[in-house]
């Protein structure tokens, strides 16, 4: 095989395991929102075959020839072709040493395991959820061990969330979190009284809030062309590419802000894949780079944007007019501090920004010793609910509120979590930045969020995965500065609640 014969291999190879993937996601988002629910086995077992077929063509004997003439011919190719190139040897790499069952039997598995996960937590039985938690965890220990034999296997899965991140990174990470926001925490619960946020919690209908969700995402400038948004029990984003997006939220009739917040977040995502560079789509570089970069953009909109000021004087007037009259009495200012009220919570997805790193340390500490130590997913209760304890201060009720709260285990995403708390850090660097060439807070109260959408492109978005994500971030904002998140939340809250 010549190199030209090989790069029109690349792109025949490119377009068929595009497709193939293309296809398992749409199963999975029918899965979750649509699909009746008896019809998790046979989409299991269709995502299981199509798996297959992904897995064939990937170590087909005449890929494998493909990408080792142009591994070795690398040096000759043009920049992304080259890029292209080192992720597919990659994945082949990895591919190839899981044994072809094993690998279809994940697929299956991680279908089964959501199916059942969501009947769980309607339940609030986490016995019925916990044999396939074992299995998951089981699995991917093992498939850790094929990868990198001679690495513990957190550390591998930690890596393929954001590379180069190990245990002893997010130990000293998370230690100098404890250290320095718990004192702020302790000080903002002893004034708890002076935010109220009881208006947030009355009855908003949910066919207003679907119009609410649709109103901020055009604030947000999100192109409805290519991306929707959809209702699952667990809100996430999928990217089959950059032409097609898909968000998802739930909605609670009690507790307004929990789908705006779900809608912002995700919008940040959807954002991010929306304008990863044109020259990159259908290709494995057409992405976002890491889960770090990724949550730092749905956290940044969320929090840094979504919470400020300026966006709710966007945002508020409309939700006032529209859910009256619930919200008469309340002020612009009021809402503005409602929004940010820190308190510990049982809910991941609904903690305010100061103490949302507590709930992903919980799950770092769970994970870790899941791995690590003698811990089973039988103990997985009991042991979430004293580190809740111990970190927040609260008693968790039930499962249902506390282990069964989260979909990304039956998912198989053990080791994403970690990626939410660097996110959420690296999104105080980006402002830092970002105030340097723009007046944030006047073009958010615009409500063109054009000129920030833009920066972020041109800074990030457009790479898609051509730059490692610790490069890509500090080419935007240098080293990493955990310092620089703790400063952000101190001024912030210190002011929310006149400290």
């Amino acid at each position: 095989m010549t190199v030209t014969e090989a790069l029109e291999k690349l792109k025949s190879y490119e377009q068929t395991s595009f497709a193939l993937k293309h296809a398992m996601g749409l199963l999975y988002y029918d899965g979750v929102t649509a699909a009746p629910k008896g019809a998790a086995a046979v989409r299991g077992d269709t995502t299981g075959e199509l798996s297959r077929i992904d897995y064939q063509l990937t170590t087909a004997p005449d890929t494998v020839e493909m990408l080792e003439m142009l591994m070795a011919a690398r040096t000759e190719l043009d920049e992304i072709t080259r890029r292209k190139v080192e992720e597919y040897w990659r994945d082949y790499d990895r591919t190839r040493r899981i044994p072809e069952e094993e690998f279809v039997a994940y697929q299956r598995l991680s279908i089964k395991a959501d199916d059942v996960w969501q009947t769980a937590k309607e339940t609030n039985d986490f016995a019925l959820f916990e044999p396939y938690l074992q299995e998951m965890f089981d699995t991917l220990k093992r498939f850790a061990l094929y990868w990198e034999p001679d690495k513990a296997p957190y550390e591998t899965l930690l890596d393929n969330y954001e590379r180069g991140l190990t245990t002893a990174a997010c130990d000293t990470f998370f230690a100098a979190l404890r250290q320095k926001l718990v004192p702020l925490i302790q000080k903002v619960t002893a004034h708890a009284g002076r935010v109220d946020d009881t208006p947030l919690h009355a009855d908003f209908p949910i066919p207003i809030q679907r119009e609410f969700s649709d109103f901020v995402m055009d604030v947000m400038g999100i192109d409805r062309n290519h991306c929707i948004i959809g209702e699952t029990e667990h809100p996430f984003t999928i990217n089959f590419s950059r032409d097609d997006v898909r968000i998802t939220t739930h909605y609670h009739a009690d507790m307004v802000a929990s789908s705006l917040y779900s809608v912002v977040h995700e919008g940040g995502h959807a954002l991010y894949e929306l304008h990863t560079g044109r020259e990159l789509a259908r290709s494995n570089l057409g992405s976002g780079v890491s889960m770090g970069i990724h949550e730092s953009q749905s956290r940044f909109y969320e929090n840094v944007i979504g919470r400020s000021r300026a966006f709710c004087s966007v945002i508020y007037p409309w939700l006032k007019e529209h859910f009256a009259p619930r919200l008469d009495n309340v002020t612009e200012d009021a809402f503005y501090r409602m929004i940010n009220k820190s308190q510990p919570s049982l809910i991941r997805t609904e903690a305010d920004e100061l103490t949302y790193c507590l709930h992903i340390m919980v799950r770092y500490e769970l994970e870790k010793r899941m791995f690590d130590g003698p811990l089973t997913a039988h103990d997985l209760p009991a042991e979430w609910n004293r580190l809740y304890k111990e970190y927040l201060g609260i008693d968790v009720p039930n499962d249902r509120q506390g282990v069964l709260q989260d979909s990304h285990w039956a998912n198989g995403n053990i080791g994403y979590f970690p990626s939410y708390a660097i996110g959420s850090a690296y999104g105080a660097q980006y402002l830092l930045e970002l105030s340097k060439v723009l007046d944030v807070d006047a073009v958010v109260r615009s409500g063109d969020l054009t000129p920030i959408n833009n920066w972020l492109e041109e800074k990030i978005w457009k790479y898609g995965c051509m730059k490692n994500p610790v490069a890509l971030f500090e080419s935007v904002c240098g080293k990493f500065d955990p310092d620089c998140y703790v400063a952000y939340l101190e001024k912030k809250f210190t002011e929310v609640y006149d400290l």
